[in-house]
């Protein structure tokens, strides 16, 4: 049976859904998205992930393609249809179709599509086991607290520590780690989180703000400030969010152990916290 998707208040086969070659999304990369877990069929994060849409469109001033309920339901609707229990919903919203012209167009209706993929996101080998990271220069663009669908700089990080063997690229700049190319970046020293601030400089992360919440209220130090690769390299433990990931242990970084080497009892804590919270 053919996977179900959504594109501009349809649902189609994915084989039947088309976009045209002069959408400014295919064009410019014109467009923002969004990444949101599905765990026992529920929607996880769901508003706060609304939330930073509504900041990524309100800052390239890009209309909404539809109310904030009907997007619920869209994602709700794809999890059904395609029956996904355990999973994400990916939603891209771009500017629409005009003539190619770098100026924005005029009255031109915003493009939403979405589509489901299933993920066996709870019982990861890699959460039990820890995953590896490199560093990898960040040559991304000034504005990344955007969600924007231009993600060949993430893509080209992501490649380099595939091909060394890594999870992850987390990303450097000014000998500063900003953030991994789809992830929050995270080290423990003597008990404290530490985590660089929001900024231009990273993306806001949805995971990130509900672990901090969760993390303070269970009394864990969080500290919000940047650190270096020197610093990740002595650090008791490391760790990684994400939609996708939820709360990943690191165990290396460029080939170096990170404390025992085996996820940290920090990390392995949050993760089970932020996982109960989501279930429930």
């Amino acid at each position: 049976m053919s996977r179900i998707v959504h594109l501009n208040g349809a649902y189609l086969p994915e084989q039947d859904a088309k976009v045209s070659i002069f959408d400014r999304g295919y064009v410019f990369a014109d467009g923002v998205y969004e990444v949101t877990a599905v765990i026992d069929g529920k929607l996880v994060d769901f508003e706060p992930h609304v939330q930073r849409l509504e900041r990524s469109l309100r800052e390239l001033a890009m209309a909404w393609p539809c109310s904030k309920d009907e997007l619920r339901e869209v994602h709700q609707e794809l999890a059904r249809r395609n029956n996904v229990t355990e999973g994400v919903v990916y939603m891209q919203v771009t500017r629409g179709v005009a003539e190619r012209d770098f100026a924005f167009p005029k009255d031109v209706p915003s493009t939403l599509m979405a589509f489901t993929q299933h993920k066996s996101l709870l019982d990861s080998p890699h959460a039990a086991n820890g995953v590896k990271v490199i560093s990898v220069p960040d040559i991304r663009w000034k504005r990344r607290d955007i969600k924007s669908i231009a993600l060949l700089p993430q893509c080209i990080g992501k490649q380099q520590a595939a091909e060394a063997g890594a999870f992850e690229g987390w990303m450097v700049e000014d000998g500063l780690v900003t953030e991994g190319t789809s992830s929050t970046a995270y080290i423990v020293r003597d008990g404290r989180v530490i985590t660089r601030p929001l900024s231009q400089a990273i993306l806001p992360g949805v995971t990130r703000k509900s672990l901090i919440r969760l993390a303070t209220e269970e009394r864990v130090v969080v500290e919000e400030r940047p650190f270096t690769l020197e610093e990740a390299y002595a650090a008791d433990e490391a760790f990684l969010t994400s939609a996708s990931t939820f709360v990943m242990p690191i165990v290396a970084i460029d080939g170096r152990a990170i404390g025992s080497g085996k996820p940290g009892p920090v990390a392995t804590s949050l993760r089970k916290i932020y996982l109960d919270a989501a279930r429930s």
